[in-house]
């Protein structure tokens, strides 16, 4: 009798499971199909800014300031991301001799322009902790020297483009009210509340919280081993485009990294500064963009859309080289802590877009003065 009522038992469950598996493929086909959806057609190629939008990015200004005050270190003031650098170089970005018209816009509009730039590489969580920990990785460019009328009047004596990157697609939130929900629950040390705000099952972002997951990646083995992405748009000329920075060892003398230990805190500082001031070799990366084709699912107003390769390839425009250098001294540092990189410092040519994008210009200018004020610097 025990024996027969075990196998109905196994019986019962074995269908069960067999019934919870149907379920969740059926749920799981269901939802892959209803997103494919949501997530084809035509968009806009212009910009929609949302009603109420202002009143959120003060909302957000002042919760990224209190971030900023949370995460000093003793009497100094950090950036309320990306605030760890593993260092600023020197840099030479060079259009490439034979771009296509088409492609000639704004800083690349001549052929054969090699720029003189800095490179802040770093890790992308808002206060400094081990490299080993999983994180997303960044890289900001700024152009030097560049002519030209700057986006902010009162910076025309800046003379500069900035691309701003880091090393994912796609942003874990779509917009600027999905941006101050979550930002807000992370300040207040309640991430389970970023992506689920509520009981209501309508308000949950698991999509969102999927991407956030596979942006807090391992660490590379060095800073130069990455793919970094512009993931919100710009203009390009009268297209609109993302950017995107890959390795380029090809256009390098051939280098293998040393194996480094890392356990170290910094030791992507330390492989960076392995080749480049150690063993002086040179690290090379293509500039690309990736242009709106806006029949296809390319929003500019949703940054947790990743837009396709198979929908439009990126197209390289220029090649950056970091030449070998020693850039790791405490006068070298110090600058590259208060300089400042914002992708609203540059031209019309490549003007941020979409309300992420407008979200930064706010918010960057704001934590920037903020940090700098307290830190006694103008």
């Amino acid at each position: 009798m025990l024996i027969t009522l075990w196998l109905r038992l196994g019986a019962f469950l074995g269908k069960l499971l067999l019934w919870v598996l149907g379920l969740g493929l059926l749920s799981w086909a269901l939802a892959t199909a209803w997103l494919a959806w949501q997530h084809s057609g035509a968009v806009s190629a212009d910009e929609q800014i949302p009603d109420g939008e202002s009143a959120m990015t003060q909302d957000i200004i002042q919760t990224a300031v209190r971030i900023v005050d949370q995460h000093r270190e003793s009497t100094r003031y950090l950036r309320d991301a990306h605030a760890k650098a593993h260092g600023c170089v020197r840099a030479e970005v060079q259009v490439l001799p034979d771009l296509a018209a088409e492609l000639r816009q704004g800083v690349f509009s001549e052929p054969g322009k090699t720029w003189q730039a800095s490179v802040r590489l770093s890790n992308g969580n808002a206060y400094p902790q081990f490299d080993s920990i999983r994180d997303a990785r960044g890289m900001a460019i700024k152009l030097l020297d560049v002519p030209g009328k700057q986006l902010l009047a009162d910076q025309a004596a800046r003379h500069e483009q900035d691309f701003v990157m880091f090393s994912h697609p796609n942003f874990f939130v779509s917009d600027v009210a999905e941006y101050r929900q979550n930002v807000a629950a992370q300040a207040d040390g309640k991430s389970a509340m970023a992506f689920f705000p509520g009981w209501d099952p309508r308000t949950w972002q698991v999509r969102h919280l999927f991407i956030a997951l596979a942006t807090l990646s391992p660490a590379p083995d060095s800073p130069t081993q990455t793919t970094y992405f512009s993931v919100s748009p710009y203009k390009f000329g009268a297209n609109n485009a993302k950017f995107r920075v890959m390795p380029d060892p090809g256009s390098c003398p051939a280098y293998t990294l040393p194996k480094q230990n890392q356990d170290l805190p910094n030791f992507l500082r330390s492989a960076l500064n392995q080749q480049l001031s150690t063993d002086r070799v040179p690290a090379c990366f293509v500039l690309q963009i990736q242009r709106q084709d806006a029949n296809k699912y390319m929003p500019i107003e949703d940054t947790s859309i990743e837009w396709r390769e198979s929908d439009a390839p990126f197209e390289t425009v220029a090649k950056i080289n970091l030449p070998a250098q020693d850039f790791d001294t405490p006068a070298l540092n110090l600058q590259c802590d208060n300089q400042s990189f914002n992708p609203w410092f540059g031209l019309e040519a490549h003007r941020p877009i979409g309300g992420i994008n407008r979200l930064r210009k706010a918010v960057y200018e704001a934590v920037s003065d903020y940090r700098h004020s307290r830190n006694g610097e103008q």
